[in-house]
């Protein structure tokens, strides 16, 4: 869920299959543009009926081959801080404690730097996709290949401010 970026609010779903099979589920057009820009991906889905919804208790998303709902534990906030103090302190402590990086390049050659604002652990939850029950919720494996930073080792929600530089320059986005 996006609240602000160059074309808007949006919200996108990033999949990926245990065989390494990753698909972009988008609502349109200019969404799939805007993602794929950034992330390589085996498949792009626009699907109209995508809906995602977060409240301080649970996320639950949605769309014409799947649902889910996963309850959310307790948020633990982190403190503003420079990019500096992300770079020389955040980023070491960020892949020893989380296995996470925080900054690095994108597969399309574009840099990247996630500002952390909150950690939620999924607490509970279901998912149904392609009429299949995927059981119960666990760690992220095999690796999903988005990007240059894999999530973490548990199942979590991480509210983040996502800084992009391009060749024509910074883009934020939250």
């Amino acid at each position: 869920m996006w609240e602000s970026s160059p074309i808007g609010a949006f919200v996108d779903v990033m999949w990926a299959e245990a065989d390494g099979w990753r698909t972009l589920f988008v609502t349109n057009d200019a969404v799939a543009a805007f993602v794929t820009s950034i992330y390589h991906f085996d498949a792009v889905e626009i699907d109209a009926t995508l809906q995602v919804h977060r409240d301080r208790q649970r996320l639950a998303a949605s769309w014409a081959s799947a649902t889910l709902e996963w309850t959310l534990g307790r948020a633990v906030p982190f403190p503003p801080r420079s990019s500096w103090v992300a770079r020389r302190v955040e980023r070491p402590i960020a892949r020893v404690a989380m296995g996470v990086e925080i900054m690095g390049v994108s597969p399309t050659g574009v840099a990247e730097r996630y500002e952390a604002h909150r950690l939620r652990r999924i607490i509970g939850g279901w998912a149904v996709v392609g009429g299949h029950d995927l059981g119960a919720i666990g760690p992220p494996t095999p690796a999903c290949g988005f990007g240059f930073s894999e999530p973490p080792p548990f199942a979590s929600i991480t509210e983040v401010t996502t800084h992009v530089s391009d060749p024509d320059g910074v883009i934020v986005f939250r």
